[in-house]
């Protein structure tokens, strides 16, 4: 029997009935072809109930409160004492979330071997997917219901209930993951007294990832939720949120599989920042602490969060870290992988940051010209050097004296070198010959000599 066909006095008991009958559990991964018949019957009533629910009125009201007392009896044993005959629904509704979604995840399909790459690799997807999906899109019509009361679902949406939910953050499988993150940020949003605890179990997961076990499936979709988080942060920001920032948001630039949350974890940084501009130095020192030194697809990486950051910086605390932030960025410049060369220079083509540069040109640009002009005749790569030319020529542009200092500085140094090279290489033949005029020459007399070549 379908919901709308049945008249209005009828449909509660059979919204009930099909409740119910959603609470009954089918096996799709080692017989899929058992119960054809009965998991179709499930699918198409948990569709039913989406329907009813999203366009429906006053479905979750008292007159239908009373028909839930015959609920199967699995549900009996879950009801506190003395519980309202009118809060039964919610239990009802809850119940049947909680059967069909809280399980036991399979274990990691590739628990031990290389990392997994979405670009390449297929993920391991539910097999219950056609009754999952529909649970799932049934329980947030039901949070978003107009109809839905906080006040009475608290009792029942508490801190087990939330755990249980983050613990399904590790499926492997993508969508279900999209809809937990929809899920858990619609509970954030409708139950203050859950922020706090949502927020310390978030910390506990990414504490346990980063220091025990490197692997979680959900890190990207639980970085997603707090970039909302923070975004409503009220300021000034609470100590608890600085604490969060450095020493959990920043150390999951450590963790090898940064690829695949990167960009969330860059925005929920950049967030911050903007939030409270002081906290730019910590986190840009973090960066360069936490910078790769033999993974240049994570270099770029890096190089494209900083220039967010530096897209939102300001030019009081952009001084506080322009040194040692732009002997990085020449190191980069000097990398031979080209991308993370090229991904270096294109900083010069960001209108902000040429002009925080400009500003701070006579510290800047004594540390870039010697990695700029050595790479311009020794990189390997030709796009490369037309990069480095135009950086090169804005830094003339933007103070020829400098940069003629500059310039005449390090061919001073390079004359040095020559020189020293020089010597270097008279003396080891110097020693030769004495070694080729005299074989018995004995070893400490050439010890002697070698130390003074150095």
């Amino acid at each position: 029997m379908v919901l709308l066909y049945v008249a209005p006095a009828e449909q509660e008991k059979l919204f009930i009935q099909k409740l119910r009958q959603c609470c009954v559990l089918f096996d799709f991964l080692s017989d899929p072809l058992s119960d054809l018949k009965w998991k179709e019957v499930k699918r198409a009533a948990l569709s039913e109930m989406v329907e009813y629910i999203t366009h429906n009125r006053n479905v979750i009201t008292e007159p239908i409160y009373p028909e839930v007392v015959h609920m199967v009896s699995e549900l009996n044993s879950i009801l506190p004492k003395g519980i309202n005959i009118h809060n039964i629904i919610l239990v009802s509704v809850f119940f049947q979330f909680a059967v069909n979604m809280f399980r036991t995840l399979p274990p990691s399909s590739n628990p031990t071997g290389a990392e997994f790459d979405p670009e390449e690799d297929e993920p391991t997807l539910e097999a219950a997917w056609p009754h999952l999906q529909l649970v799932y899109e049934f329980f947030l019509r039901f949070l978003e219901s107009p109809d839905f009361q906080p006040n009475i679902a608290k009792k029942y949406i508490d801190q087990k209930f939330v755990m249980q939910l983050l613990e399904l953050f590790d499926s492997e499988d993508p969508r279900e993951r999209d809809f937990l993150k929809t899920t858990l940020h619609r509970i954030y949003g409708k139950f203050l007294g859950l922020r706090a605890y949502i927020r310390k179990q978030i910390n506990n997961i990414f504490y346990r990832f980063i220091y025990e076990t490197e692997h979680h499936n959900g890190i990207a979709e639980l970085l997603e939720i707090l970039g909302s988080i923070i975004n409503g942060f009220a300021l000034p920001l609470k100590e608890e949120h600085k604490i969060f920032l450095l020493k959990v948001l920043l150390p999951l630039h450590k963790v090898k599989s940064l690829s695949v949350y990167h960009p969330q974890l860059a925005y929920c940084v950049v967030q911050f920042l903007e939030k409270d501009s002081t906290l730019t130095e910590p986190v840009v020192m973090a960066l360069l602490k936490y910078w790769p030194k033999t993974h240049s697809p994570k270099e770029v990486m890096f190089l494209n969060e900083l220039e967010e950051i530096l897209d939102v910086i300001e030019p009081s605390e952009f001084v506080k870290v322009q040194e040692p932030l732009f002997r990085q960025l020449a190191k980069c410049v000097s990398s031979p992988h080209f991308q993370v060369a090229e991904r270096a220079l294109y900083y010069w083509n960001n209108e902000y940051i040429m002009s925080l540069i400009s500003d701070n040109a006579a510290k800047i640009l004594p540390i870039m010209f010697p990695a700029l002009y050595r790479n311009s005749k020794t990189h390997w790569n030709k796009t490369i050097h037309g990069l480095i030319y135009n950086a090169l020529k804005l830094f003339m542009e933007m103070n020829q004296k400098l940069f003629d200092d500059c310039t005449q500085q390090f061919r001073a140094e390079k004359n040095k070198e020559k020189a020293k090279s020089k010597e270097r290489e008279e003396a080891w033949i110097k020693i030769e010959n004495l070694a080729k005029s005299n074989p018995q020459v004995s070893s400490d007399a050439c010890m002697c000599a070698c130390v003074n070549v150095k």
